[in-house]
């Protein structure tokens, strides 16, 4: 890999994916990154897990009171940036990775040091692409979305605001860019203050993402792809969905109590600068214009 990407450490939290799964990942990375230092975080009480690090030489951690990745994640970058890693990948357990995904997606930040965050394309099993890249949201998006998903949807809206119109065919700055797949420069992420602890389910990386975008660039690639396994029922997951919508909301409360609820001029700013990419009518659907600022006044 290099001496650069030797210096590289990688998280996955297990959740309840299959063992099986996790095992393929691991033989994955042991293969084609043989010296980037490996965390498997057990946040769901799994048997076997323990062993399993020990047969591929990776650090288990078992966090069995299922803090939030927030916590997670701060607590592996500190013990990384301890053991000298300059750059960090958070990995979903449902991902595959070419052998080259990791040594390619450092590359390109060692090649371009004003980049702090960046995203693979994602493609399913089938080869379509999955967005995972999106605006800042705001209170409304998030309420046209979650109670009325077909309007959301045949609006447009849904398709601007995971910026379709780019085609997710060439390199972009993106507001947020996916937290199952993500690349972080370390001191890039330290300076910015790691992730909130008390935000859930992405808003931790929404809320990260706006923060590095005030001294570094967040960029999605389409050279490197990985891969999304299908969904697949799961017991564990179906009983905490309750609980899963209730953290949203929780979430999304407290961010917005955090950054402002209609009125958010950054946010306004970040996702003029993204939607610039994609020409001016993209960014007159969204009521903003190049300088940034509401159109609407």
């Amino acid at each position: 890999m290099g001496a650069a990407a030797a210096r590289a450490s990688c998280c996955i939290v297990c959740g309840t994916a299959a063992s099986e799964r996790i095992e393929r990942l691991l033989l994955s990375l042991a293969t084609a990154s043989p010296h980037l230092l490996v965390y498997l975080v057990d946040d769901a009480r799994r048997p076997g897990l323990a062993a399993l690090a020990g047969r591929y030489g990776v650090h288990y951690r078992r966090q069995p009171d299922r803090p939030g990745h927030a916590r997670i994640h701060n607590g592996v970058l500190r013990e990384a940036a301890g053991a000298g890693s300059a750059y960090h990948l958070l990995l979903g357990p449902d991902f595959g990775l070419p052998l080259d995904a990791v040594a390619r997606m450092v590359a390109y930040m060692e090649q371009h040091p004003d980049v702090g965050l960046l995203a693979p394309r994602v493609q399913g099993p089938d080869g379509r692409l999955v967005p995972m890249c999106s605006l800042l949201p705001g209170p409304l998006e998030l309420l046209l979305g979650r109670c009325f998903p077909l309007l959301h949807r045949s609006s447009g809206r849904l398709a601007r605001c995971q910026l379709h119109a780019s085609g997710y065919s060439r390199v972009m700055d993106v507001p947020v860019p996916t937290a199952r797949c993500l690349l972080m420069r370390m001191d890039t992420v330290l300076r910015a203050g790691m992730f909130d602890e008390r935000f859930l389910l992405r808003f931790d990386t929404v809320d990260l993402a706006r923060r590095t975008a005030r001294i570094a660039r967040t960029v999605f690639v389409p050279h490197v792809t990985v891969v999304l396994a299908p969904a697949h029922a799961d017991g564990g997951r179906w009983r905490g969905r309750a609980a899963c919508w209730w953290w949203r909301y929780v979430s999304a409360w407290r961010y917005f109590n955090k950054w402002g609820w209609l009125r958010d001029g950054e946010r306004d700013r970040i996702n003029a600068r993204a939607l610039r990419q994609l020409g001016p009518a993209q960014w007159r659907q969204d009521g903003v214009n190049p300088a940034g600022t509401d159109v609407a006044g």
